[in-house]
């Protein structure tokens, strides 16, 4: 089974890639010593490559790595590619929800249409790189709607999924339609 390290520092992405590749490759671990890697590119895919570089560089093993955006119509495709920081620097989870309901306060279902959109991405130490892409439409809630999961999921309901939020989902739920369940599988096909 091929081995490769796992860029991301977020432990909640971590879990989750972890378990969408599970049996498929050897996810390892990225070393704690390494420091965090600045994202300042201005896409997905160009976060995602950074951290990939980065981890491979400093472990001499190819490493995945994704970025993940959540693009809301109404707001012209914010946050995008400022998803993680959308309520600002140091921001949690709920605080970037909050936000994000406070700025659709009003704005009918109709037109709170949004998708995920998440890059995954391998770099090898030999410079080779593989991208692909998954993508998850749907629409931000009117309000929070369940406890599970992490990020935005409490307050996006993807499309055709019977009107719940991914926190009211099962992570099997979720990870069969989801943007990154989408993008890691696509990824595993690509590497066969």
């Amino acid at each position: 089974m091929d081995q490769f390290v796992c860029a991301s520092a977020n432990p909640d992405k971590v879990a989750e890639i972890a378990a969408l590749l599970d049996g498929l490759v050897e996810l390892l671990p990225r070393p704690v010593e390494i420091p965090d890697v600045v994202e300042d590119a201005d896409t997905l895919a160009g976060n995602a490559r950074l951290k990939a570089t980065a981890i491979c560089a400093a472990t001499g093993m190819p490493a995945i790595s994704d970025d993940t955006g959540l693009e809301v119509d109404a707001l012209d495709g914010a946050p995008g590619v400022h998803t993680a920081r959308f309520a600002g620097e140091g921001c949690s989870y709920a605080d970037n929800r909050a936000k994000m309901l406070h700025v659709l306060a009003g704005v009918p279902a109709a037109a709170r249409t949004a998708r995920f959109k998440t890059v995954a991405m391998i770099v090898w130490p030999d410079g080779t790189e593989l991208a692909v892409e998954g993508v998850c439409e749907g629409t931000i809630a009117e309000s929070e709607q369940g406890t599970r999961g992490f990020g935005y999921d409490a307050v996006f309901i993807p499309s055709g999924a019977d009107g719940r939020t991914f926190s009211l989902m099962s992570e099997a739920e979720k990870n069969e339609i989801s943007h990154r369940g989408r993008a890691f599988r696509a990824l595993v096909a690509a590497l066969r």
